[in-house]
């Protein structure tokens, strides 16, 4: 069982005998960005299975299959099983979010998609428990279409919640308002990261939702189109 690591369109193959490393400098060089660790993240033969573990002292990464079935929030210290056959590593260093693909030759398990579940008398989009107004859809498409525009991983920018705001048509309070709602629903629904408090950047949390919601599928490319038509709920002061 083999696992290649697929970063800007080169692939990188992980030895048996030592860990590939990922970070500002290794085996996998992510980019020149002084808040990015020299080594972030290793993907090591262990115990028969492949595992993906962060090194790091600061930054996390979100883990997901390719389906969306499965997603982790990889601390630093942690690490996950490689057991599936596509992940896609998503973390943000700075002001630059990064995303990058993994492969696993012989996974241990197969995912299998579900049939997807959405709530089509109220316009709303249920996810999970979690359940998203017209408007908080709206929001989470403008914070990852830059990502949701590309055709490889690699780096991107979120857009400021003022870009983001005028993107949209809205006020940056309006904005600012859903944003506060959105996060807070995905907490109370046990998704981490989120929760505002005391040394909570609004960059960070931004960065967490958008790397949550790419992960999850929470938005795909064909939500592109709610841009385009501008689709959304009246400004009731949710």
């Amino acid at each position: 069982m083999g696992v290649t690591v697929d970063f800007c369109g080169e692939r990188f193959i992980a030895p048996e005998d030592r860990p590939l490393t990922i970070g500002r400098s290794g085996d996998v060089e992510i980019d020149d960005n002084p808040y990015l660790h020299r080594t972030f993240l290793q993907v090591v033969h262990d115990g028969g299975l492949w595992w993906l573990a962060n090194v790091g002292s600061t930054i996390t990464a979100t883990v997901a299959d390719h389906k969306g079935l499965f997603q982790a929030w990889l601390s630093p210290g942690a690490r996950v099983p490689l057991a599936l056959e596509h992940f896609t590593v998503w973390f943000t260093a700075g002001p630059t979010t990064y995303d990058f693909e993994i492969e696993v030759d012989t996974p241990v398990f197969t995912a299998v998609a579900p049939d997807p579940a959405a709530d089509d008398s109220t316009g709303d989009t249920t996810v999970g428990r979690v359940s998203f107004t017209p408007d908080q859809k709206l929001l989470i498409v403008a914070l990852c279409e830059g990502f949701l525009r590309r055709t490889y991983a690699g780096s991107g920018q979120i857009p400021s919640s003022a870009d983001a705001a005028a993107r949209l048509g809205w006020k940056v309070t309006k904005f600012n308002r859903k944003l506060d709602n959105v996060c807070q629903k995905l907490a109370d629904a046990g998704t981490r990261g989120l929760h505002g408090g005391p040394g909570k950047l609004a960059s960070n949390r931004k960065a967490r939702l958008v790397e949550h919601a790419l992960s999850t599928r929470l938005v795909t490319e064909a939500d592109l189109a709610l841009l385009d038509s501008g689709a959304g709920d009246a400004d009731e002061g949710e």
